[in-house]
């Protein structure tokens, strides 16, 4: 009919381009749901990684770190740059380049400002004891204060809420520091008082 009317009929020239195009945009949702790491992915990546630190709560935020700086590594980078001094390059050169886990970072990086030492010197203690826990590196290099503990939990939990993940507080840090909306509140005086 097309032809009468005044229009030649078109051939199809890619057939298969299509159908390529089509099985595609059929795929798309496939392939980003296998991008967003299941819980039993998680537990086993958290599993597989021990920073050893002594302090189990501790340990278990470590492990999920590095389940959140694999997925938003610039927010993880912010984080340090921010809230620990750390050099936005060295904390990229430490996970891109050699291979560091995010949460031996965050520990080294966090338990330098605490100490007033910086990021550095924990990450050449750590270097030079190869397969020592984190618990090891500290008593050879300073035995840990518990006020430098509590330091490193509630800065823990500080960038759990700047970056909005869920994270459950053992209940020591409940009755320091309380639930989000006390939280949140309390940063909120503290950003108007500055």
């Amino acid at each position: 009919m097309r032809a009468i009317i005044g229009h030649p009929q078109r051939k199809r020239r890619h057939p298969h381009a299509v159908r390529a195009l089509l099985l595609c945009v059929a795929l798309l949702p496939v392939t980003l749901v296998a991008q967003v790491p299941s819980e039993a992915e998680t537990a086993a990546a958290q599993a597989v990684y021990a920073a050893g630190t002594g302090d189990a709560w501790v340990d278990r935020q470590l492990a999920d770190i590095n389940t959140y700086a694999a997925r938003y590594p610039d927010a993880f980078t912010d984080e340090l740059v921010r809230y620990a001094g750390a050099h936005p390059l060295y904390v990229k050169a430490l996970l891109n380049d050699h291979g560091w886990p995010a949460g031996d970072i965050y520990f080294a990086c966090v338990w330098g400002h605490i100490s007033g030492e910086g990021c550095r010197p924990w990450v050449r203690a750590r270097t030079g004891l190869p397969g020592a826990s984190w618990e090891e590196v500290l008593e050879s290099h300073q035995p840990p204060e518990n006020l430098q503990w509590r330091a490193l939990r509630h800065a823990i939990v500080a960038s759990f809420d700047h970056w909005d993940r869920p994270i459950t507080l053992d209940p020591l840090l409940k009755r320091q520091l309380g639930d989000r909306a006390r939280r949140d509140a309390a940063a909120i005086t503290a950003a108007e008082s500055d």
